[in-house]
């Protein structure tokens, strides 16, 4: 099911009549073109969005200046990221049809990807606009969530050049407004800005509300306000038909809450006893029209009501051409509801139960389970959701089911197992597990107990027996997931095999959830046959049910799996195979497509061919995040850094694993190979050793560990470090002691099939053993990788070791003529060199002066400033860690150890 858009949110409002003309705030606003951001701040009831609706109107007439317009009114359920910036996307799409498609696709998921990731396919859509255009967010102030912030922010740092942010609000965001304001990014209009000025009071007052106050009546009641339109506005309703003007506004004092408090009694008091009925039972919606009106009020005539109130000025807003939906002024509707509480406290509870009921009559789930939640009708809005629950699983709308089953009590979870089961589910997959082990307690009690179907509640149909009946599977599957979670691989194949065990055979979605279990459990504990298995099955499920995706998803783990094993052509024909199966499909864009692309660069690239390996990513990046599963971001990054590398351009790869490590999204999927530890294997091979040792201290890695699988790749990793710091002779104890580990990791990866892992492994020795003039041990070692590798194609597992595997290599053609050799080493640099980006930092060396790159030169430069390190990341729109390894690349290159050294060493050498 389709989460559907309101799309009055995307309405813009028409501009009222007889508006007082403000010239000298449209002439900053149309300022406001020139910067990123432009911020219209102030107290309710200033006038924010009425100028704004003006300004908009006054371009799309050709009265000011030319620009296409984006608007969207916010709520506090757009908290959600994902639903701002579905609406953010849907408003965009308004002003140009053509942007946001993989956007909105990215925001389909279950658990979608970082902002960064989706706010990058929508900047890239909108680069190329040729016109000016707004994106108008109006009542920003309810947005407290901070990562639709930090979103926010991310999009103001790369916002294109013809995009202008505007926000409406009551208060401040969090955002770098300082900063922008220092650059000349940010346009301001404030309260004092939006206050009525004497002339302007006179025109409303006068012109437009046709009071005939006299000047000093003018300039009181406007001293009195202090220019605030919505208490002008209040004031002049309360005036209408008055005698005594002038005694009025003598008596006319208080501050802004009492003011309105005051003036609302005023209007509402001189209302017929039915307009002031119809208000009260109305105030509860967010938006209605006239028919929903009336079932709230038990009256046939909301319609027109509406329509009058909207002639009398009475707070009413139109959120459409056909004046079919409306809504009340926020203010107005924020006294109305606090004078219903007062005056009814018991009546909302009622109110919201008709809204729900004609909601669920016009089709509009989702509105009557918010109806049901806010008139606190939990079993009603329980059984709404069991209505749509199956559908909400089967398109992995998991955020907006725990958001509605959390709203429920325990009570009502516990009488209704299948929701307290699906709140345990939409929790892990959102990757929360606290409470998790509680809802499964709960609906195993149930079970224990010969828990029936609960009854029908007052609305909503519930679900079919199915879902009873399917109860002991899932929450074996449950159980399974929350094991793995929590490294109990015993348990998690326990409750695999239970759950395969009790559902049926065409239950194929459960099925293949067990396999996947059962697979990664064995994955976890390196079990490669077991886990390739596991998934094969898992995959011949979802293929069976024609989920497409999950096939992909399957497939990454397969080849994935397969790497391990050493079998990098069958990884290869597992991701083509996958993309064969999304040509035939319907869809045209797949997620998952994007990831084979990744995949088959990975394979290109450890082949060697570069070219192959661009083209592939080039390939996944054409189709567009939206195209790719969770993990693909990260993915994406790891690969290119790897071409980098390969390339030379140590520092690109660098930064490309920064990002890689920031975006990475954690599953259920053990994390065998971490990208801190991949980045720590890229300083140790260009000379970067003390950042790489202490990338090993920090995760407190010893030669002596006792091994698992789950860090088999961070400690080759450390034999590796560690050999790379003893690259001139010295102390050898300690290369022993890598040897000793590299053999009991060497047995364990024979043990277990990780082909893959033997080859790295023996790599890593024969280096080891070189180090320590071991010769002919190292060309068995050598020799061994290479009897593994070469059926398989392997070349930068060897070339990438540089110059030593130049040495080693050399050393095993003249004792065994090889073509396979004489390749790799015609792809290495020439024997004894140096790769031009390697870098020497070991202890006696002395301090290394070379060349500081461009982004070093910057980071040097911030460095001799009063910013912090994160400041400095921002303001290089870099991530931390990306500061942080060009801090130590600047401490390295100038011999020193702290940032006062670097910046007394860097104005010694004139280094600017």
């Amino acid at each position: 099911m389709s989460l559907p858009l309101i799309e009055t949110k995307l309405f813009l409002p028409s501009p009222r009549p007889g508006l007082v003309p403000r010239p000298r705030l449209r002439e900053r606003l149309d300022r406001g073109l020139d910067a990123k951001l432009m911020l219209v701040s102030a107290p309710a009831g200033f006038g924010k969005t009425t100028l704004l609706v003006d300004w908009l109107a006054s371009a799309a007439s050709g009265e000011g200046t030319a620009l296409r317009g984006a608007w969207l009114a916010l709520d506090a359920a757009d908290n959600d990221p994902a639903r701002f910036w579905r609406y953010v996307v849907a408003a965009l799409r308004t002003a140009w049809p053509e942007v946001g498609e993989g956007a909105l696709v990215l925001l389909q998921d279950s658990q979608p990807p970082p902002a960064e990731v989706v706010l990058t396919s929508l900047v890239n859509d909108l680069a190329t606009a040729d016109v000016d255009t707004v994106l108008l967010l109006d009542d920003y102030h309810v947005i407290d969530a901070p990562a639709v912030h930090e979103g926010m922010a991310f999009l103001l740092v790369h916002l294109p050049p013809r995009l202008h942010l505007v926000l409406a609000t009551r208060s401040d965001p969090p955002l770098a407004l300082p900063r922008l304001r220092a650059r000349g990014d940010l346009v301001e209009v404030r309260a004092a800005d939006l206050r009525f000025t004497d002339v302007e009071a006179a025109s409303y007052l006068n012109e437009v509300m046709g009071l005939e106050l006299g000047p000093a009546d003018v300039r009181a009641l406007e001293g009195r306000t202090e220019g605030w339109i919505a208490a002008l506005q209040l004031a002049a309703l309360s005036m209408t038909g008055r005698d005594d003007v002038s005694g009025f506004i003598a008596g006319f004092t208080g501050d802004d809450r009492y003011v309105v408090d005051y003036l609302v009694e005023e209007v509402l008091r001189r209302q017929p006893d039915e307009v002031q009925d119809f208000l009260l039972r109305t105030c509860v919606l967010d938006r209605m029209n006239g028919s929903l009106c009336n079932a709230l009020t038990g009256q046939p005539d909301g319609r027109s009501v509406l329509e009058a109130l909207e002639r009398d000025n009475l707070f009413v807003v139109p959120l459409d051409d056909r004046r079919h939906w409306y809504r009340y002024h926020h203010l107005f509707a924020d006294v109305l509801r606090g004078r219903l509480l007062d005056e009814r406290p018991d009546l909302p509870r009622e109110l919201h139960a008709l809204a729900a009921t004609w909601h669920e009559q016009e089709g509009d789930v989702i509105e009557a389970i918010r109806h049901s939640l806010l008139g606190e009708d939990f079993m009603a809005a329980a059984g709404l959701v069991e209505t749509v629950l199956p559908a909400f699983r089967r398109d992995r709308r998991e955020a907006t089911l725990r958001a509605w089953l959390e709203a429920l009590p325990q009570h009502v979870l516990r009488a209704r197992p299948v929701l307290g089961n699906a709140l345990a589910g939409a929790r892990m997959s959102t990757g929360e597990f606290d409470g998790v082990e509680e809802l499964l307690d709960a609906t195993e009690d149930w079970l224990d107990a010969g828990g029936h179907r609960p009854g029908g509640a007052s609305r909503g149909a519930g679900v079919d027996e199915d879902e009873y009946r399917r109860l002991p599977a899932d929450l074996a599957v449950h159980r399974a997931g929350l094991a793995l979670v929590r490294g109990d691989v015993g348990r998690t194949v326990t409750f695999a095999r239970r759950a395969l065990e009790q559902v049926g055979e065409e239950d194929h979605l459960t099925r293949g959830a067990a396999f996947a279990l059962r697979g990664l459990a064995a994955w976890s504990s390196g079990d490669l046959d077991t886990a390739h298995e596991s998934y094969a099955a898992c995959l011949v499920e979802f293929e069976l049910i024609d989920h497409v995706s999950d096939v992909m998803g399957c497939s990454i783990t397969l080849a994935d799996l397969e790497v391990v094993q050493g079998r990098l052509r069958r990884a290869a024909r597992t991701y083509r195979s996958a993309l064969d199966l999304a040509d035939r499909h319907p869809t045209p864009v797949l997620r998952g497509r994007a990831d084979m692309h990744v995949g088959l660069a990975a394979r290109h690239r450890e082949a060697g061919d570069l070219a192959a390996a661009r083209r592939e990513l080039s390939r996944s990046w054409e189709l567009g995040e939206h195209a790719g599963l969770l993990q693909d971001a990260y993915r994406w990054r790891l690969v290119m850094a790897g071409i980098h590398e390969a390339e030379g351009d140590v520092e690109a790869a660098i930064d490309l694993l920064d990002e890689a490590d920031r975006l990475y999204v954690a599953d259920f999927s053990p994390r065998v190979r971490p990208v801190p530890a991949v980045r720590a294997r890229t300083w140790a091979r260009h000379g970067y050793v003390d950042a790489a040792l202490d990338w090993a201290d920090q995760l407190g890695l010893s030669l002596d560990d006792r091994l698992s699988y789950l860090r088999e790749f961070e400690h080759v990793t450390l034999a590796k470090v560690i050999t790379a710091a003893h690259a001139r002779p010295g102390d050898d104890t300690e290369l022993s002691g890598v040897l000793t580990l590299l053999d009991r990791l060497l047995l364990a990866a024979e043990e277990g099939g990780r082909g893959g892992s033997v080859i790295e492994i023996q790599v890593a020795r024969a280096l080891a053993l070189q180090q320590l003039d071991a010769q002919q041990e190292a060309l068995r070692a050598i020799g061994a990788a290479l009897e593994l590798a070469e059926p398989e194609g392997y070349v930068r597992t060897f070339v990438d070791e540089g110059a030593p595997m130049a040495t080693l290599l050399a050393a095993a053609e003249r004792q065994a003529p090889s073509a396979y050799v004489r390749r790799l080493r015609a792809a290495l640099v020439p024997e004894g060199a140096v790769p031009p980006t390697a870098r020497s930092s070991g202890a006696g060396r002395g301090p290394l002066v070379d060349a500081l790159s461009s982004r070093e030169r910057d980071v040097l430069r911030l460095l001799d400033t009063e910013l912090s390190g994160p400041e400095i990341a921002r303001e290089l729109v870099v991530s931390l860690n990306t500061v942080r390894t060009h801090t130590k690349n600047l401490y390295m290159k100038l011999g020193v150890t702290s940032r006062r050294a670097a910046v007394l060493r860097a104005r010694e050498l004139d280094l600017r």
